[in-house]
């Protein structure tokens, strides 16, 4: 497919993880893509690798907790290729703290998670207004939705991203800026192979076990989910909220259910 050829789209946290997956789908179907990540070695190596595809991938230095690079990054990217169609905000800080967390710990949550969702938001809109309209996909995640231990930032500010997104699509409707957000379960990022000592065999069965599915997700298959939002066959879905978690959100306490008389018909 080409549903974006001739659309620029900029995806913040696109050096590694969802972000690059959701890079890499955009590019192969025709956008111009920039992406912002504070990592400048994985960033340019990632960006050189998917020109040497043959896909228009830019990478640009940029802490979407400040404002002001927010803005000037933005504005090279509308000056280079002429507008701003999709944003997709992957960027996170992954500090997960509870009854310990620290000042700086909150801030930088806060700042990259939450403001950084609003930076970003703030500098594309004139851009996609002018063009007639837009997409944005904010990445909140299922911990915007439960309680686990010790993740008071990391969870808090995922719920937060869920409530801004809404608010901001209200906004931004009258400019057919659409706005939606995608919570993902268990993905195979760096941090969760990080987390699993990359020991893939070992702990995909173990937390497996949160999904209907039995298994961690991919993040390609969140990318897929993030352009159908983006995309003209999403375009009366605004302020809607997408888990793509293999059932995680669905499952009750019981649950997958190996001990109920259901589990033998499967």
């Amino acid at each position: 497919m080409a549903r974006f050829t001739g659309k620029v789209a900029i995806v913040t946290g696109g050096a590694s993880g969802i972000g690059a997956a959701v890079a890499r789908e955009f590019a192969a179907e025709g956008a111009a893509v920039a992406i912002f990540d504070i990592n400048v070695p994985l960033g340019e190596s990632y960006a050189a690798e998917l020109q040497a595809a043959g896909y228009r991938v830019r990478f640009h230095r940029v802490d979407v907790s400040e404002a002001e690079a927010v803005q000037a990054a933005v504005a090279a990217v509308a000056s280079e290729y002429g507008s701003v169609n999709c944003l997709v905000n992957c960027a996170v800080s992954f500090t997960s703290k509870g009854i310990d967390v620290t000042t700086a710990e909150w801030e930088r949550s806060l700042g990259v998670n939450v403001r950084g969702t609003s930076n970003t938001v703030q500098a594309c809109y004139p851009h996609m207004k002018a063009a007639g309209g837009g997409a944005v996909v904010n990445i909140a995640s299922i911990s915007a939705h439960i309680a686990q231990p010790d993740r008071w930032t990391y969870n808090a500010t995922k719920g937060a991203i869920v409530t801004l997104s809404k608010c901001q699509a209200l906004d931004l409707a009258p400019a057919k800026i659409r706005v939606n957000v995608v919570s993902p379960g268990w993905v195979w990022t760096p941090e969760v192979d990080k987390a699993a000592s990359g020991d893939r065999a070992k702990w995909e069965p173990v937390w497996g076990r949160y999904h209907m599915l039995r298994r961690l997700g991919q993040p390609a298959e969140v990318a897929r989910a993030v352009l159908f939002l983006c995309s003209d066959d999403a375009s009366f879905i605004t302020a809607a909220e997408l888990p793509v978690d293999g059932g995680y959100l669905g499952m009750g306490s019981e649950g997958l259910g190996e001990t109920s008389s259901f589990a033998g018909t499967q």
